[in-house]
């Protein structure tokens, strides 16, 4: 994992946004509101760092750097590439709002949230594409995420990496 964007930053973070600072790896994954079996989805066991300054946010994980303003703007939002390909041009509005982090990628009819679980331990991201009015159901992807311990060192993908935010 590269070194952290924002690892000299000070500034406090805006009203309304959640404190999601840390290393966090995958260890649930509902599709549907079904769990799916650790082998059955390639997210488990990924890794996300979040770093936050003002309203500023990078999330590292997936062999992307997502590196966003989180003020409900195109402009300042996530204007980069997909991780499925690292070529397909993306934008995300990435606004912050009652304690969550929503990501809205612009032209594409989903929504992913993030939020902190109760203790404070664990991560929820939650995606729900809505699909065409022939079948007006919804799909959700919920994923939930422990944080790793500062100082912990944790194989990923062959890979240790120790936890230093």
């Amino acid at each position: 994992m590269p070194p952290p964007v924002l690892a000299g930053c000070t500034e406090p973070l805006v009203d309304g946004a959640p404190g999601l600072r840390g290393l966090w790896e995958v260890v649930a994954v509902e599709v549907n509101r079904t769990l799916v079996p650790r082998d059955g989805h390639r997210v488990y066991g990924m890794l996300q760092r979040i770093e936050q300054a003002g309203d500023r946010m990078v999330v590292t994980g997936g062999g992307a750097i997502h590196d966003m303003r989180c003020d409900g703007t195109a402009e300042r939002g996530v204007n980069d590439v997909a991780e499925r390909d690292y070529k397909t041009k993306t934008t995300v509005v990435a606004p912050y709002g009652g304690g969550v982090h929503v990501l809205r990628p612009v032209g594409i009819p989903i929504e992913v949230t993030r939020r902190l679980g109760r203790r404070g331990d664990s991560l929820g991201l939650r995606r729900i594409h809505r699909k065409v009015a022939a079948n007006p159901r919804d799909s959700i992807l919920r994923v939930g995420c422990t944080m790793i311990p500062e100082g912990e060192t944790i194989t990923s993908t062959a890979t240790a990496f120790a936890c230093t935010t």
